[in-house]
């Protein structure tokens, strides 16, 4: 069976996206997975070739077709857009423009078919507003490319699934988000996950949203007239799902095994256990969308950008995980 085809997009070349490149293919062995095209710039990569004893070999490719043809060396393909000057931990508009135009030309080689997904490489929020861009992140400008308007982010590890019923919301914006119709459909995306990775017998947990899961009204409404409907209704549909549960505990129950996946109410509320779990095996999915999406668990990191001390570990599962996926398509 042909290896599924993926694009490892280099995100802000200003941060530590160009060396978790170049240590994923001198320390690890991508190709074992996938078949890996790089999608940002030979510059960048030359720039950190200090960081690894066997820095391996990157090629320049004028389009996706001459990259996945490539027979020796690692393809790198920037899409007509090559990297600004390096100025490693420096917030440069122009790093964020190439970020974006990389991970767009991916998106659209993964909507044609050309490639079975992609992973991404942290992008600076800041960079890309500077540029002229309106995305708060990658899963927003995914789903506007792939035309998707219900999305989740994910994050997973081998033990932890996590689904936020929203993203990068201000916490006064997702509060109010807390709906009975979208928790619903955020248990129906991350079952539909479950099934797909081929788990036994999935079962899910919802977490509450107040303390205590708001201890039947005392310390808010939201459990009683939204979250608790939602999980009924998902029940009624066959879905194995439980709670609300106290946010404190809920997590626990997913670590301890009993169940495979949090629905979570709000971003933090997710991303604070598993970044304390499992900081560096972390990865984040896009659920929802058409293609494959995979992503590492962490930001650009420019404070310690080029100094050889960034790990490549949340990429590696990232990259391994969208491998899954992808032959699973």
């Amino acid at each position: 069976m042909e290896l599924p085809r993926l694009a490892i997009t280099m995100g802000d070349v200003n941060g530590i996206g160009p060396e978790l490149v170049m240590k994923f293919f001198a320390e690890h062995s991508p190709h074992s997975c996938c078949q890996p095209l790089v999608f940002g710039c030979t510059k960048a990569l030359e720039s950190v070739r200090h960081v690894v004893a066997n820095p391996p070999r990157f090629v320049a490719v004028e389009s996706v077709k001459e990259g996945l043809a490539l027979c020796e060396g690692i393809p790198v393909y920037n899409a007509g857009h090559p990297a600004p000057a390096i100025a490693f931990g420096v917030e440069d508009p122009e790093a964020g423009r190439a970020a974006i135009i990389w991970i767009e030309a991916a998106t659209h080689a993964a909507i044609r078919g050309d490639l079975d997904g992609l992973v991404t490489c942290p992008i600076s929020k800041a960079c890309i507003y500077k540029a002229g861009y309106h995305y708060i992140g990658h899963t927003e400008l995914v789903a506007e490319l792939t035309g998707t308007s219900e999305y989740r982010m994910c994050l997973f590890t081998d033990t932890m699934r996590i689904v936020h019923i929203t993203g990068h919301l201000s916490l006064a914006e997702a509060l109010a988000a807390v709906k009975k119709e979208r928790i619903i459909e955020s248990v129906q995306i991350g079952y539909a996950a479950l099934k797909k990775l081929g788990l036994p017998s999935p079962r899910i947990a919802v977490a509450g949203l107040n303390p205590h899961a708001g201890e039947e009204g005392a310390f808010g409404q939201e459990e009683i007239d939204e979250i608790r409907p939602a999980v009924e209704a998902c029940q009624a549909l066959g879905i194995p799902c439980d709670g609300p549960f106290p946010p404190d505990t809920v997590f626990r129950k997913m670590q301890a095994g009993q169940y495979q996946m949090v629905i979570a109410m709000y971003h933090d509320q997710g991303h604070i256990p598993l970044k304390l779990m499992a900081m560096d095996e972390g990865v984040n999915v896009t659920l929802g969308i058409p293609i494959v999406r995979t992503s590492v668990d962490h930001g650009t990191a420019f404070d310690i950008a080029g100094k050889g001390e960034a790990s490549a570990s949340s990429l590696v599962a990232a990259t391994r995980l969208a491998a899954k996926l992808g032959s699973l398509s």
